[in-house]
């Protein structure tokens, strides 16, 4: 059983580090209300176990009926085919029309259905970004007129791609990267839980997954798992070396060479094609840099986009911002 199953928050006390989504969603639980809401933030920082935390709470046992949740990152990148081969949807499946107009009938028929002895349920649509213009725009439509028995909760890394007509009717709640200490003493609480011949990584091990997992506790847990049932508790910063550190560091080298053009495309492309939010993409290059360049200008520069990336409605223009200023520090 993978330990991220096996030491899943099942009450809100267990969520980590997201003190003020948590209380406020703690908050509607007890008074049993809730608005639409989009849940944003880092891979791994608690937005989708937030959500079940709160159907927990809400609803008690009724809870999973009363929740219906989207996957629409592999609907949408598999197409048909995943309505076809999921249980949920065969029986309303409809093999000759189009994907759009089968999610919309699909998203409209979980809607029509009434909530068990609770005034609303809940639609969760995770990995929002990957949802269609068309699909969103749908989605406006349904959610006006089933406004008044389902709320909306939209889980995602990138705000900026949820249009405005939807996230004007929702609440943001922002899940940042985990604090390093509360990690590290969540990751020596796990490992306390396992047997003995479990217990083979030292506390700098663990300080190295901390490391490595960049704020994303699912990661953290996944390593510890790794290392904790192989033994091998070293070389921990090279199975972190994925396909987008190094679109990020061709990047950086693009820059060097004068392309700012060449560069923003580098970086978009991670936010497009592999689903990364603006604060991901910017911890990606904090890698490349501290690792290769190491410069205190760049540090300042990955600082100050952090900030404004918080509090802006378009990712994309705070990352051709900041390629343009690190230019300077190369040139």
């Amino acid at each position: 059983m993978l330990w991220i199953e096996r030491y899943r928050p099942k009450e809100f006390r267990e969520i980590l580090g997201q003190d003020p989504s948590v209380g406020l969603l703690s908050s509607f639980a007890e008074n049993t209300t809730l608005p639409h809401l989009i849940l944003t933030g880092p891979h791994g920082t608690g937005k989708s176990v937030a959500i079940e935390c709160f159907a927990r709470k809400l609803y008690g046992e009724n809870w999973e009926l009363n929740t219906s949740r989207f996957q629409t990152a592999d609907l949408f990148s598999q197409g048909k085919a995943y309505l076809e081969n999921d249980d949920r949807y065969t029986h309303i499946y409809q093999k000759g029309q189009s994907l759009i107009n089968n999610f919309k009938y699909i998203i409209k028929w979980y809607a029509s259905l009434r909530p068990l002895d609770t005034e609303f349920k809940l639609m969760i649509f995770e990995d929002a970004h990957a949802l269609t213009l068309d699909a969103q725009q749908a989605l406006r439509r349904i959610m006006e007129r089933s406004s008044g028995t389902c709320r909306f909760v939209f889980t995602t890394t990138n705000q900026s791609s949820i249009i405005p007509a939807i996230s004007s009717r929702c609440l943001p709640l922002f899940f940042a990267p985990l604090d390093q200490t509360v990690m590290l003493d969540h990751l020596r609480t796990i490992k306390a839980y396992e047997p003995p011949e479990k217990q083979g990584c030292s506390d700098d091990d663990l300080e190295l997954i901390v490391q490595a997992a960049h704020g994303d506790m699912r990661r953290a847990i996944l390593l510890l798992q790794v290392a904790l049932e192989t033994g091998k508790c070293d070389h921990l910063f090279e199975m972190d070396q994925s396909e987008t550190v190094n679109i990020s560091a061709s990047a950086i080298k693009v820059i060097k060479d004068g392309d700012i053009r060449g560069a923003i495309r580098r970086l978009e492309s991670l936010m497009i094609d592999y689903g990364l939010s603006g604060s991901e993409v910017l911890e990606q290059i904090r890698i490349i840099t501290r690792r290769e360049y190491n410069h205190p200008e760049i540090a300042i520069a990955l600082a100050d986009a952090e900030l404004k990336m918080r509090h802006s409605n378009n990712e994309f223009v705070q990352i051709g911002a900041f390629t343009t200023k690190i230019q300077t520090v190369f040139s």
